[in-house]
Formats: C-alpha cells, sequence, structure tokens
C-alpha cells in the first residue's frame, strides 16, 4: 500500500471541519454523539481520510463509553500506535496505517479474547456496508 500524504490545505478540502480537527489536529468528538457510537450495520469500517480498511463490525462492540469500541483491529499492519502523554495522562493513540489520520485510543481494559478495547472517533471512519 502507497503512504498518503497531503498538504494541510488538501486535508482541509477533503475532510469535513469536524474530520479535519479529529484526524488531523488530534481532537475528539463528545461521547454518544458520532454516527457510528451505536451503529449495529455489519461491514468494515475504512479510514475516512484515505480509505484504509481498518476494523471488521464483527469486532465492534458496546463498550458504554459513547464512541466506537473494537476488539481488534483488521489486520496487525492496520494502525500503529504511539504513547500520547496529552491531557496529564499516559494513553496508547491509535493512527491510521497508511496517511497517519488520528483515529482514536486502544485501552488495556477490553473484553476478551484480546482485552483490548480500540475507542475510536466516528468522524474518523466510514462504514463500507456489507453487501
Amino acid at each position: 500500500m502507497t503512504k498518503i500524504t497531503c498538504s494541510e490545505e488538501q486535508w482541509r478540502q477533503k475532510l469535513t471541519p469536524e474530520q479535519f480537527a479529529i484526524c488531523r489536529e488530534k481532537g475528539t468528538e463528545p461521547p454518544f454523539t458520532g454516527k457510528y457510537a451505536s451503529c449495529k450495520t455489519r461491514g468494515i469500517y475504512l479510514c475516512a481520510c484515505c480509505g484504509n480498511a481498518l476494523f471488521s463490525s464483527e469486532q465492534k462492540y458496546d463498550s458504554g463509553s459513547g464512541w466506537p469500541s473494537f476488539r481488534d483491529v483488521l489486520s496487525a499492519d492496520s494502525v500503529t500506535r504511539e504513547v500520547d502523554n496529552s491531557h496529564g495522562m499516559q494513553r496508547t493513540e491509535v493512527l491510521c496505517s497508511n496517511c497517519g489520520a488520528h483515529l482514536g485510543h486502544v485501552f488495556e481494559d477490553g473484553p476478551e479474547p484480546t482485552g483490548l478495547r480500540y475507542c475510536i472517533n466516528s468522524a474518523a471512519l466510514e462504514l463500507q456496508p456489507e453487501r
């Protein structure tokens, strides 16, 4: 897969203001407001910025956090992780491995078998429904 690189202006033209703030400026949407927070549609969740396949609806669950939550990624190379020391805490940031978009964070308080909770902003995702 070819890595996607765009200028700030190109991203601003491609994305909505909310998507730009979240994906390119590491923002977050308020809990329980994202379009996929309670979505039950089956399919594959893609990066809203570049279309990289990130998560399967089969791994999605209701964590009660207010953001779409997944037990695992679609494939090991779908995302990258970085230490995030912002807001006075240490977390693990989740980024699209293809374009570097901020997706959300991963926590080690999820259900088995992974024990992970990928807490992802709806604005960073685009659902490709099953056919």
